[in-house]
């Protein structure tokens, strides 16, 4: 009958080391079922403001806007229209695209039109995006 030796106990070190290890792993199992809990599975909700300050540079007018994603999924090719009516006549358009807006995320940008759209009424929305 053959002998086996005893194991050696563990050391100190290898106690510590195999605590921290446990604990990234409990970081990591933690994060992901946050993560999965808390998934949204909505599409991309996106709205448009246009910002109070209208400048004038040049004979040109700027209105900027912000747009934002607060849906689940990340939209691409985000296109957004500017009218400006004047006696209920559209006499300029805009148009703006954004390639990728993510969840959260927030993007600005400037409509320039030749007319000053304190005389109408300007619309500005957001008309399409596809899904990656």
């Amino acid at each position: 009958m053959m002998e086996t030796e005893p194991k050696p106990e563990r050391s100190l070190a290898e106690w510590i080391t195999f605590g921290i290890a446990l604990s990234i792993l409990a970081v990591v199992i933690s994060l992901v079922g946050y993560m999965w809990l808390n998934e949204k599975n909505q599409p991309p909700i996106l709205s448009v403001q246009k910002k109070q300050m209208i400048r004038e540079v040049e004979g040109k007018f700027y209105v900027p806007f912000e747009i934002v994603n607060t849906g689940g999924e990340t939209a691409e090719s985000v296109q957004i229209i500017a009218e400006l009516q004047i006696a209920d006549k559209v006499v300029e358009t805009g148009e703006q695209q954004i390639d990728f807006l993510s969840d959260g995320e927030k993007e600005e940008g400037a409509f320039i039109f030749s007319q000053n759209p304190r005389q109408g009424q300007l619309s500005v929305r957001v008309a399409s995006y596809k899904l990656p």
